[in-house]
């Protein structure tokens, strides 16, 4: 099988691009034939080392065809990029024509008998208008949906072609009705193919002596992720044997504000930057606790792979993080209320002293725990924890192929 794997920003760095990477690397050992196109800044070639350069293409931002950041399925990127709602007019239509020229390049020359995209959005709805007649199966990541709802007036040009495509893949049950409502798809179209983890890189090791309890964040430094909050109930804790390690990077005044905070908690806090896959599951070893206090998650591989390697995971209760919760049914997952409304970013002031004291509560209440068990012996979520592998996603996803074909 000749699969192109499409995704309109870089292939690595977020969880999207992980997971793009992950259905490659399962579709080469595979044996099939595959070629990558994604979207990249100029001279920044992303981390992939699963594909020859010949099998790859790159759609490059801050050239003189696209001169501007590269657009992020996020506001907030762990890279400088653009929102999709600040293009004008203009800078649409040059995105548009970009994506619609490497397009015809690539299947001119490849000639691929499905294309596999990532997220109900522009690109994916530029392929399905362009090549109607190549099966199209789309990954929707979340940050899609919340697109659709944050630039109403691209709602058309997305709709005009993702109502075409052949198959949807949802992250969860839950992901798979609001796919349905927002899309008007029929159900029939959309399955459920979950997110995984890597087994080679997260598992368990004893971890080390307990002479402080390690706390563990990574991902954006944002407000939509919740840091400056965890950062403030870290804050509130009178407890000196604790530490936090933040991994991740940001953008603009939420970054700013997330490192003065993490500043202000001295050497109870190590700030890491952006860390490979690999830096991040050798720190996951070794903390105690994963939090993850986001407003909003498709399926979030940060707790999967936070399992795995023996952490006790505090979580924001989202639809995501409530599914993995549900089929694990392990005490050691805290969910803890979200505080704003679904779709929003911030917390209100008469509700930020609520949040902070539930991740202040959840906090202690782990550290607790893990300083009477600190080896945290997760043996019994072995055969529930498979269903999450990437080996078992890539299972559910070739079902979509081999049904189109």
């Amino acid at each position: 099988m000749r699969i192109l794997h499409l995704i309109s920003q870089r292939p690595d760095s977020t969880g999207s691009g992980i997971y793009v990477q992950e259905m490659l690397r399962a579709a080469v050992d595979e044996g099939h034939d595959n070629h990558l196109l994604a979207g990249i800044q100029s001279e920044q070639m992303p981390e992939i080392d699963l594909l020859p350069s010949s099998q790859c293409t790159y759609v490059e931002f801050n050239s003189s065809a696209l001169p501007f950041n590269i657009v992020g399925m996020s506001d907030v990127m762990p890279y400088a990029s653009k929102r999709f709602r600040d293009l004008n007019s203009d800078e649409i239509r040059h995105y548009e024509q970009a994506f619609g020229n490497a397009l015809c390049q690539v299947i001119d020359r490849f000639a691929p008998d499905i294309i596999h995209s990532h997220h109900l959005w522009l690109v994916t709805s530029l392929a399905a208008r362009m090549f109607p007649h190549i099966p199209l199966v789309t990954t929707c990541h979340g940050t899609d949906l919340r697109q659709l709802r944050n630039c109403p007036h691209l709602r058309p040009r997305v709709m005009s072609g993702c109502r075409n495509i052949d198959h949807i893949l949802a992250l969860s049950p839950a992901q798979r009705e609001e796919i349905q409502r927002e899309y008007r798809f029929d159900t029939k179209k959309i399955s459920v193919a979950g997110g995984g983890f890597n087994k080679n890189l997260f598992f368990q090791e004893n971890k080390p002596a307990l002479s402080a309890v390690r706390l563990l964040y990574a991902g954006k430094l944002s407000k939509a992720k919740g840091v400056p909050w965890l950062l403030k109930a870290l804050a509130s804790l009178e407890q000196d044997n604790i530490h936090l390690d933040l991994i991740g990077s940001g953008s603009g005044t939420d970054f700013e504000e997330c490192v003065k905070l993490a500043e202000q908690l001295g050497d109870k806090v190590t700030l890491h930057g952006q860390l490979s896959q690999s830096q991040l599951a050798a720190l996951m070893r070794k903390a105690h606790i994963m939090v993850l206090p986001s407003f909003f998650e498709g399926l979030p591989l940060i707790m999967l792979e936070a399992i795995v390697s023996g952490c006790r995971v505090i979580a924001t209760d989202l639809p995501g993080t409530n599914y993995i919760a549900s089929i694990l049914e392990s005490d050691h997952i805290t969910l803890v209320p979200l505080p704003t409304d679904p779709g929003h970013d911030c917390v209100s002031p008469e509700k930020e002293s609520d949040f902070v004291a539930d991740l202040a509560r959840a906090l202690t209440e782990s550290i607790t725990q893990t300083r009477k068990e600190p080896e945290v012996q997760l043996h019994p979520l072995a055969s529930k924890i498979d269903h999450f592998s990437w080996k078992a996603v890539y299972e559910r996803t070739h079902q979509a192929y081999s049904l189109l074909l």
